[in-house]
């Protein structure tokens, strides 16, 4: 499903709280964006795992994916992603091999090494006192893969050496495995197993051509995946202009100052955020986050995202826009699809 620029879109969501709002309002939202991009020709619709912020509300993203692949008709769907350390991986098959009953050849599953939120509340999650490191995440995603794997008999063991152990009804599905990153460890591991890879370059836009090459040069064909496929995430908004393009960046600037000085705030709006004073070492941080987004109007985007492409020769753009007023940001979704040349699919051009 490539594009007129030559990559796939695809849309990433973490369903962000206003202030003022409610999280309540934000995940009704999402589900509002979801059906709005599946008639518009995007090709996913994945959520992002995180907890004990205010500012996202999707810590539930098997149940958000299940009310959106309801919703929808076209959109594959899935987690971009389940954060792994934080579940054991039986849970997380029998979620994602449910979803994938219920809605075949339409679910993703995404898998992640971070714990998606602060040190307290990952023990919380996780229910031990121990360091948090996520030593054991290779075996984890192994342990995950083998419940996808068709059965040899009546049941297939774990991956973990804990015996015939069946995640139903994930055995009977074809549930893509992502492996989700922001480092050279993530591309390596995806590169090792042979797993298609996304890389966070809304997180870490410096490491992305880094991380990317790795992945490439040490992919290792195997059942799941015959050649390399990489995704890249990254933080994004079409406007009618570049000014008010660029304005749409602002709140997340603010936030990424606060979250530093160990605030946990809702997203403010973007005019006050544009007024928002920081120190010059604040600042440098946010410009190296956000310069390498892609902000702005339709042909500054369409030039960046051209760019990023060819730097990157990445398969896929997987687009997180955090814009306060829900029909602006779907606006900014369908100038995006109108400069990428996006068809709406048959059915929905019908309706």
């Amino acid at each position: 499903m490539t594009t007129e620029l030559g990559i796939s879109l695809s849309v990433l969501d973490t369903a962000p709280v206003w202030r003022g709002s409610t999280a309540t309002e934000s995940l009704r939202n999402t589900i509002r964006l979801a059906r709005a991009v599946d008639r518009l020709g995007y090709h996913r619709f994945w959520l992002a795992e995180h907890h004990n912020m205010p500012s996202l509300s999707t810590s539930s993203p098997a149940i958000l994916a299940g009310q959106i692949a309801a919703a929808t008709t076209h959109l594959r769907v899935g987690a971009g992603g389940v954060m792994l350390p934080n579940h054991p991986p039986l849970v997380v098959a029998e979620q994602f091999g449910t979803l994938a009953a219920l809605h075949p050849g339409r679910v993703d599953l995404g898998i992640g090494r971070a714990p998606g939120t602060d040190p307290l509340t990952a023990r919380a999650l996780r229910r031990q006192a121990g360091p948090l490191g996520g030593t054991d995440f290779p075996a984890q995603i192994k342990e995950l893969v083998q419940y996808f794997a068709p059965p040899t008999g009546a049941a297939h063991g774990s991956a973990s050496g804990r015996g015939a152990v069946s995640a139903v009804p994930a055995a009977e599905t074809a549930v893509p495995v992502w492996l989700l990153g922001s480092s050279g460890y993530s591309a390596q591991l995806a590169a090792a197993l042979g797993l298609p890879f996304a890389y966070a370059h809304h997180f870490a836009p410096h490491g992305t051509l880094a991380a990317l090459d790795a992945y490439r040069s040490e992919f290792r064909p195997s059942e799941h995946l015959a050649e390399p496929y990489a995704m890249i995430a990254a933080f994004g908004a079409v406007a009618e202009d570049d000014a008010r393009g660029e304005l749409l960046s602002a709140p997340l600037r603010m936030i990424t100052v606060q979250s530093l000085r160990g605030q946990n705030p809702y997203f403010p709006p973007a005019e006050e955020a544009a007024r928002f004073s920081c120190a010059p070492e604040e600042r440098a941080v946010v410009d190296q986050m956000y310069d390498p987004q892609i902000f702005g109007g339709p042909e500054t985007v369409r030039q960046r995202i051209t760019e990023l492409t060819k730097a990157t020769g990445a398969d896929e753009l997987m687009m997180l826009s955090v814009v306060q007023d829900h029909d602006e940001r779907v606006r900014s979704y369908e100038l995006l699809a109108e400069l990428a040349g996006l068809r709406a699919p048959a059915a929905a051009a019908a309706g």
